[in-house]
């Protein structure tokens, strides 16, 4: 939880929590005023190059009728950091639908899970 007397918003969503640092981007859905509504999506972070936004990366099956299987599919997404959460490639991150706040920026990240790391 972040420090008493800071303004955290409950955002809404179960299972997430407010990141321990607090930011003053108006953009975060934590401690700024951004609302989060829609879909919530999952994927892994495949790029953190642009300025203060990640590509991420979303798996799923799709339904071929004529032979009756699935086909794994992916795409690629933007969404918005907020400076609050630390995130690099190959972390599994959680996605909110929002209002766009670019071109190709229509999300933003409300929880970062770190990659697992492989001892050998």
């Amino acid at each position: 939880m972040a420090k008493a007397g800071q303004k955290v918003r409950n955002i809404g969503i179960p299972n997430i929590e407010p990141p321990e640092r607090t930011c003053d981007d108006p953009n975060c859905p934590f401690h700024g005023s951004l609302p989060v509504r829609g879909r919530i999506m999952e994927g892994i972070i495949t790029s953190v190059k642009m300025h203060k936004t990640i590509t991420f990366q979303m798996d799923y099956l799709a339904l071929i009728k004529k032979y009756m299987r699935y086909e794994r599919r992916r795409s690629k997404k933007h969404a918005h950091l907020p400076p609050c959460l630390d995130a690099k490639p190959g972390d599994t991150v959680r996605v909110v639908e929002c209002r766009p706040l670019s071109k190709t920026v229509s999300c933003v990240v409300v929880s970062v899970t770190p990659a697992k790391i492989e001892e050998e």
